[in-house]
This record gives structure tokens, C-alpha cells and sequence, in this order.
């Protein structure tokens, strides 16, 4: 565990690529291959559920720290992180032991634990605490929490391994597929088969490719050169899956690598006549029979949170597969070939109302009219794609690229009503808000300000008088001055604290932006927002003048 919890130290002290490849480098030239195995789990975005819950974690480190829950809670909010916070708070151990390695703990400690009795529980964590230093203890809570992250990306990690392995990156990627689905445990055999340069490419029948991943495009389209070299489709906004058909099975997988079959059966019945050897690359998309675009995210999310899927929900969110790739057709790997070529046989294998359509234009500007319509149509905007361009792994330039070109964000002036403070190192400032709008259009400025009046004296809003009325929350848009610049205000603004969220006197007016808005039954607005985050802070905006619900039910109305 020392050794795992000393990488982690490694990763989360600098910013500098070369160093954390080199930490990644010289811990797995080093870890036995169990240990490894679970390394790159964690490392590569696995997590396993919970095996704690918090409440016993926060119980057992006060009862042995000898505190109060309201000092643990005092020093949690200004830390920012519960297993930082247990680690600090927690006596010196009283005996060192943390030699064993990631797999023991993981496999012997920590998975065991899960659906003993809250007494067993609290036994093995005080025995673990007693044995393991600062270090080690701030790690294994992360990872009994399952929130084990650290700034690393998985194109790093693979470039770590395919160091260490002299396998090239592209092999790498290709056999970490599926590496952190909660059904393929961890061990030192995947771990040997994974970094082995003689060990045969044998993967499982239903093995995904690695994802390629678009490049969003900020400038104008005409900066890539002829309109002609470029194939448009429009850019979905659903679940990103490969459709797998091998061995007369078929294996659905979310590009997070989860296997996702049993969730989408109508996906299932589709891809029920594909020829072995076939794998398509797509978006699943909530579309309801007869309707001519697909249904708003939202009616998605039904299906994603759902383990069972009773008759009425899959009535009620009815989906499909839209393809816009193909990755392999009779068994061969066709990712190397030109897009072009690649769309000209997936149009003659996939059904055409079950593909992604191509976007004619004959220049720039005409296609940049047809993106103007892309809300009407229910998608964010544009697919860009070369004709020539090779399918790649990951967000890379190497052999081609695609290009996001989405649609500008739908935007409103909204009022800053509430503040918590943020986790890691925003810890100690106010970063994440709660914005309103009003329920209508104040008559002047006089009678906004006596609504903010009202709300200092903690005077309930009248229901059919003007007030605010919360609708989205937001914690990105903003740069570092800037958040320190408004934690300044929510200082010396707050009315209340009702733990770590404050209460705030309305004084600033921020421009956010998002994806979407939808009609939602669970917020107090009635509306539900997509992505919501900060576009600038309105200094020159008087607090009268923020949008109104009307002007949000204008914007779900287009």
C-alpha cells in the first residue's frame, strides 16, 4: 500500500506530464502484477461501488480521534476532502505495517467489508488506521469510498505502460478495453496478458476498440480548408456506444467502458441481423416511434440510472441506435481505412433510418445555416469529419481528426442566491452557486430592491409577489481571481449558513450558459438546464435586469 499511496503523492504533487509519466514509469517497472493490475483499475477511471457507508467512516475516525462530529465537520469544511480530513484527524498509528501491497488490501481488506455488520465494519477500520501511516490511510478511504481520482489521464497511463511493456500505445489502448468494467477483476495474469509483448492479442469475442474522440472547434470551419474534404453529420447528444457482433452474440459498450447490453434491449433486437465480425461505432438516443428527431436527454436518463427495466419505462423512453461508424465488418479491423471508405460500407450494411445522416453543403456558410437549426432538430450542432481521416484512439491528431462544431450555448442572466465552498484545493474559497431568476419582470429597480430587503430580513416571499426563484447551480466558467473575487462577496453578503452552503444577500448577476432546458416535474422552476456554467460575471447589470422564467420558457420553447 506504501508504495501505491507514494505514486499517488507523486501524481498529485505536479503538474508536469514528464513527471507523472515518470512516477507511472517507475512504479510499474517495479510492482509485483497484481498490485499493477489494481493500479491501473484505479488509474484508469474503475470504481468500485462503496463499501463503507460515510456515516461510519465519520464515526469511527471521531471516536478514535477523541472529537466532536460538529470539530470533524468544522475541520472537513476547511480541508475540502474526507480522506484527507480522517487522515489528519486521526491518532499516530500504532503500528507500522503497510507493506503489503495493493492487491492484499484491495482483495483481503477492503472488498471483504462490504455487507459486513456496521461493527465489524468500524473493528476492521480502527485495525487498518493502527497500521498504516498518513499517507496510506488518506488513500485507502479514497479508495473505500470509491472516490479515488487523481490528475492523470488515461492516454497517459497507456503511454506509461506501453513504456515500460515496448508495446506500442495503439496495443495498449486496444487491450485495456473493457479493463475497468466491474465484471473483469483485476490480476496479475490480465495484468502479464496486458504489458507481455509475446502474448497474443487474444481478447475476448465481445472486445470493444478504444473510443475516438472529437476536438471541439472554437474557429471558423473554413480555417480546415476545402468544404469538400470534409463530411458533416449532425452531433448527437445521447450515449456514445460501439454495438459489438461476434461468435452470433452481440455486446453493447458505453465509451466510460461499461458493458451496457441489458439496458437497451431494442439496441439488442437491432443489431440481432448484423453478420459476425461487425462492429459499429454510435450514439443511443432516446426517439420515440413516428417522431422525426430524438427526445431531449433527459428522457434518457431514465434508462441510464435503472437496473431493471419494468414495461412502462421502456415504453415510456423507447430508444434506438444511430450508427456513424464502422470499425470492423467480416472480422477485419477497417479503422485504418478513409472515412470516406468506411461510411460507403457501413451505408451498406446498417439501415438508412438507423444512420447518421450526412449534412449536404455546398460551401462554409451554407453548412453553417444548416447548424443554425440543430436545436429544432434535437442535436448540439455539427460533426466534422475528413474524408481520408483514419478512425483514432482517443482525443489525438495522429492519422486524422473530427471536429465538434456545436452550437453556441443558450444563455441567461441569472442572480447569485447561494454559495458552498468547493473540494481539493478551492477547499477554502466559495466556487459552487446557486443562481435564481425572477418569477417575473420586476417594474423598476425599486421593487427588486425591495425583494432583496425582504430576503435580508428573512421575510418569506409572498406567492404571488415578485421574487427569485432558484433553477440552476453552476462550479465552472470562472478563472481563479475571479472565484477569489466573488468569495470576497459571499463573504461579507451571507444571511445565513446552513452547514457548508451559505445564504446570500442577491448582489451579483452572472451570464451562464448551457446545453439545454427541459420541462422537469423535480425542480421548484419547472425547468431543468443542461450543463449550466458561468460565462462571466455581469458587473455592468443591475439586479432588475436579470432574465425572468418567462424568458427561460422562451428559450425551451425554440
Amino acid at each position: 500500500m506504501r508504495r501505491f499511496a507514494q505514486l499517488y503523492q507523486a501524481l498529485d504533487a505536479s503538474t508536469a506530464t514528464g513527471d507523472k509519466l515518470a512516477a507511472l514509469q517507475a512504479y510499474f517497472a517495479q510492482a509485483p502484477a497484481a498490485d499493477a493490475a489494481w493500479a491501473v483499475y484505479f488509474l484508469a477511471g474503475g470504481k468500485p461501488r462503496q463499501v463503507v457507508p460515510t456515516k461510519l467512516l465519520r464515526e469511527t475516525a471521531c471516536a478514535l480521534a477523541g472529537i466532536d462530529d460538529w470539530l470533524f465537520e468544522a475541520c472537513y469544511q476547511a480541508v475540502g476532502d474526507l480522506a484527507e480530513t480522517i487522515a489528519h484527524v486521526l491518532p499516530p498509528p500504532t503500528a507500522v505495517d503497510d507493506e503489503q501491497g495493493l492487491a492484499h488490501w484491495v482483495e483481503q481488506r477492503l472488498l471483504p467489508l462490504r455487507g459486513q455488520p456496521p461493527e465489524a465494519q468500524a473493528e476492521a477500520l480502527r485495525v487498518a488506521w493502527a497500521q498504516l501511516g498518513t499517507g496510506s490511510r488518506f488513500l485507502l478511504v479514497k479508495l473505500i469510498g470509491g472516490g479515488f481520482r487523481v490528475g492523470v489521464s488515461k492516454l497517459l497511463v497507456q503511454r506509461a505502460l506501453a513504456a515500460v511493456s515496448g508495446l506500442d500505445s495503439q496495443q495498449i489502448a486496444q487491450r485495456l478495453m473493457g479493463w475497468t468494467d466491474a465484471r473483469a477483476t483485476p490480476c496479475a495474469e490480465r495484468y502479464q496478458a496486458l504489458v507481455n509483448p509475446e502474448a497474443q492479442a487474444q481478447q475476448d469475442a465481445g472486445q470493444p476498440y478504444p473510443f475516438f474522440l472529437a476536438h471541439a472547434l472554437a474557429d471558423d470551419p473554413a480555417m480546415l480548408g476545402p468544404r469538400q474534404d470534409w463530411l458533416a453529420e449532425w452531433k448527437y447528444d445521447g450515449i456514445r456506444a460501439q454495438v459489438v457482433r461476434r461468435a452470433a452474440q452481440t455486446w453493447i459498450w458505453s465509451r466510460g467502458e461499461e458493458l451496457v447490453t441489458e439496458r437497451f434491449p431494442e439496441v439488442l433486437a437491432q443489431a440481432h441481423g448484423l453478420p459476425d465480425g461487425t462492429v459499429l461505432d454510435g450514439e443511443i438516443l432516446a426517439w420515440r416511434p413516428g417522431e422525426d428527431r430524438p427526445a431531449p436527454f433527459t428522457l434518457l436518463q431514465q434508462r441510464i440510472a435503472r437496473k431493471t427495466l419494468p414495461k412502462k419505462l421502456l415504453a415510456d423512453a423507447p430508444v434506438r441506435f444511430i450508427a456513424y461508424d464502422l470499425l470492423e465488418s467480416e472480422g477485419q479491423d477497417r479503422r485504418a481505412e478513409p472515412q470516406h471508405q468506411r461510411r460507403a460500407r457501413l451505408q451498406a450494411l446498417w439501415p438508412a433510418e438507423r444512420l447518421s445522416p450526412l449534412v449536404e453543403a455546398v460551401d462554409w456558410p451554407a453548412l453553417a445555416a444548416a447548424r443554425d437549426g440543430s436545436r429544432v432538430r434535437g442535436v448540439e450542432g455539427l460533426m466534422l469529419k475528413h474524408r481520408d481521416a483514419a478512425y483514432g484512439s482517443g482525443r489525438t491528431k495522429t492519422g486524422g481528426v473530427w471536429w465538434k462544431w456545436k452550437t453556441a450555448p443558450l444563455v441567461v442572466d441569472a442572480v447569485l442566491i447561494y454559495a458552498q465552498a468547493g473540494h481539493g484545493r478551492r477547499a477554502s474559497l466559495y466556487t459552487d452557486y446557486s443562481f435564481a431568476v425572477w418569477n417575473r419582470t420586476p417594474r423598476d429597480a425599486d421593487e427588486a430592491a425591495a425583494v432583496v430587503e425582504a430576503i435580508a430580513r428573512r421575510a418569506p416571499p409572498q406567492p404571488d409577489a415578485l421574487q427569485l426563484v432558484a433553477f440552476a447551480k453552476a462550479y465552472s466558467g470562472l478563472s481563479d481571481e475571479e472565484f477569489k473575487d466573488v468569495d470576497r462577496v459571499v463573504r461579507a453578503n451571507t444571511l445565513e449558513k446552513f452547514g457548508p452552503v451559505r445564504s446570500l444577500r442577491p448582489t451579483l448577476v452572472f451570464e451562464l450558459g448551457f446545453e439545454g432546458l427541459n420541462a422537469s416535474t423535480r425542480h421548484k422552476s419547472g425547468i431543468a438546464v443542461r450543463f449550466p456554467r458561468m460565462l462571466r460575471i455581469r458587473h455592468d447589470k443591475p439586479l432588475h435586469e436579470a432574465d425572468t422564467l418567462a424568458s427561460l420558457q422562451a428559450l425551451m420553447d425554440r
